[in-house]
């Protein structure tokens, strides 16, 4: 597989960007969000609103994109990971081959420090993410302000 890396110095044009929102959008199902949030996370990632940074992972077999990876930098340490993991998605047609796994250990050589990521109690992912190393800590509690 080869994998293209964006960050705030190598960012994507404006159709690149686009295309790596509605790759998420049509495949992360049911545990995504609106293309509006989504942007903002890209956003942050490329420093294009004001933020720490982060990076974006796209995978490719042979010229097909097959997964998506975002990363964006918390400005923390210690009692909050330095990273978060965002967005990891594969195409829907590609699942089950290994390159979810790929793109978390390149996420993991690119980063320092440590990274977190939420996941869905039901989601399939999850043990992929435990094999990786990935433990859960907490439960995560939210109040949203209407």
């Amino acid at each position: 597989m080869k994998i293209r890396i964006f960050d705030p110095e190598n960012k994507p044009n404006s159709i690149e960007k686009q295309e790596i929102i509605d790759f998420l959008f049509k495949n992360l199902d049911q545990f995504g969000d609106e293309r509006d949030d989504i942007e903002k996370c890209i956003d942050y990632a490329l420093k294009e609103s004001f933020s720490f940074g982060g990076f974006i992972l796209l995978g490719y077999i042979d010229e097909t994109l097959a997964s998506v990876l975002v990363i964006n930098h918390t400005g923390m340490k210690g009692f909050i990971p330095e990273n978060i993991l965002v967005y990891i998605a594969t195409h829907r047609e590609m699942r089950g081959k290994g390159i979810g796994k790929q793109m978390i250990e390149k996420a993991k050589e690119l980063t320092n420090g440590s990274i977190a990521l939420h996941v869905e109690p039901d989601n399939p992912a999850k043990f992929l993410y435990e094999k990786q190393g990935f433990t859960n800590k907490y439960l995560e509690m939210r109040y949203i302000k209407k």
